[in-house]
C-alpha cells in the first residue's frame, strides 16, 4: 500500500500561486495538478486517484469550504489543507469541523505545507489500506450461500456461543446440517473456529462501516 501513487491537488484562483506552488511541491518529489477554480477541479477529478487538496479558502463561483462541502456530500475522502490570506476564525473553525487537515496563513513556507501534505498522504494511506482489507473481508463473505450467510447472522447476533440444536430449532433443519454448514463457512471464511467468525464479522460491521453484513452478501444458490 505504501507504494500506491498519491498526488497534491492545488485548487487557487491566483495565477501566481498556481505558478510558484506547485513548482516548489514538485522539486520535493511531489505530483501536483493544478486547477483555476472549485468548479474545474469538479469537471476534472474522476474521484480515482488519491491524493490530498491544497485549496484556496475565499475564490469566485465556488469557495473552499462549498467544495469540502460538495465532497462531503459526495462521500469522497480528499484531505484538505485550506490556505489563506484573509481567513477568519469562523471559516478556520468550520474547515476544521468539516474534516480538514489543516488551515494555514499566508505566506507560509513551504517546508510547513510539505509536513502537513506528509501527514495528510499517511492518514489517506492508512484509509487506503483498510479499505482494501474491507474489501478482501466482503469477498469472503460473499462467497457463503443464503443459508450460511442466515447461520452466520444466528451466529453474530448470539454475545455466548450457540449450539447447532438451537440454530437448527430455529431455522427448522437437523443439528448435522447445520454441522455440516458451519464447517463449509469456516472453510469459506479461511478461519478455525466461530470466535474468529464473530471477531470477523465485527471487524466487518465496524471497519468497514457495514452495520447489516448479512443484508450486503450477494449469496451464491
Amino acid at each position: 500500500m505504501s507504494d500506491t501513487p498519491l498526488k497534491v491537488f492545488v485548487v487557487d484562483d491566483d495565477p501566481a500561486m498556481r505558478n510558484s506552488l506547485p513548482r516548489a511541491l514538485r522539486k520535493r518529489g511531489f505530483e501536483v495538478d493544478v486547477f483555476a477554480s472549485a468548479p474545474d477541479f469538479l469537471t476534472q477529478y474522476d474521484g480515482t486517484q488519491p491524493g490530498c487538496l491544497v485549496i484556496d479558502l475565499r475564490m469566485p463561483e465556488m469557495s473552499g469550504l462549498e467544495l469540502q462541502e460538495r465532497l462531503g456530500a459526495e462521500g469522497q475522502f480528499l484531505p484538505m489543507i485550506f490556505i489563506s490570506g484573509h481567513g477568519g476564525v469562523r471559516e478556520s473553525v468550520q474547515a476544521m469541523k468539516g474534516g480538514a487537515m489543516d488551515f494555514i496563513e499566508k505566506p507560509f513556507r513551504s517546508a510547513a505545507l510539505v509536513e502537513r501534505i506528509e501527514a495528510a498522504f499517511a492518514l489517506l494511506r492508512e484509509r487506503l489500506e483498510m479499505r482494501e482489507k474491507c474489501v478482501e473481508l466482503r469477498q469472503r463473505f460473499e462467497r457463503l450461500t443464503a443459508r450460511e450467510a442466515e447461520i452466520v447472522s444466528r451466529i453474530v447476533a448470539c454475545p455466548a456461543e450457540i449450539s447447532s440444536k438451537e440454530i437448527g430449532r430455529h431455522l427448522g433443519i437437523s443439528p448435522r446440517t447445520i454441522d455440516h454448514h458451519r464447517a463449509r463457512i469456516l472453510e469459506k471464511l479461511e478461519i478455525r473456529s466461530t470466535a474468529e467468525l464473530v471477531g470477523l464479522a465485527t471487524r466487518l460491521r465496524i471497519d468497514c462501516e457495514a452495520s447489516n453484513f448479512v443484508s450486503g452478501l450477494a449469496p451464491q444458490e
